[in-house]
């Protein structure tokens, strides 16, 4: 299976465990959190998926983007503890699933 194809269906399956994690919490508008939660945690598994970095152990990369990419939904909703701890977990597992733990 391709990295391309395996960061889909990770982003598709951590995006889809965020917003299940999420649905029991109330938000002011709570579709549009959601959506941005999933859409948050899809992009970190494509982009673990498309890159490459030959020096860089797996899990290393993973959490790398992961907190790249959650780090500005952090900044506005300032829950920074569980935005950035989940996507560093989702990150790390996502990138050692897809580039190897070594």
């Amino acid at each position: 299976m391709s990295n391309l194809l395996l960061g889909l269906i990770s982003g598709f399956i951590f995006g889809a465990v965020s917003v299940a994690m999420m649905l029991p919490m109330s938000f002011p508008d709570k579709r549009t959190a959601l959506l941005a939660a999933f859409i948050n945690r899809f992009a970190i598994g494509l982009v673990i998926g498309c890159i490459t970095l030959p020096a860089w152990p797996g899990w290393a990369v993973g959490l790398l983007f992961a907190l790249l990419l959650s780090l500005p939904a952090a900044l506005i909703t300032k829950a920074y503890a569980p935005i950035l701890i989940i996507g560093a977990i989702g990150g790390i597992a996502i990138g050692g699933i897809i580039h190897g733990w070594h």
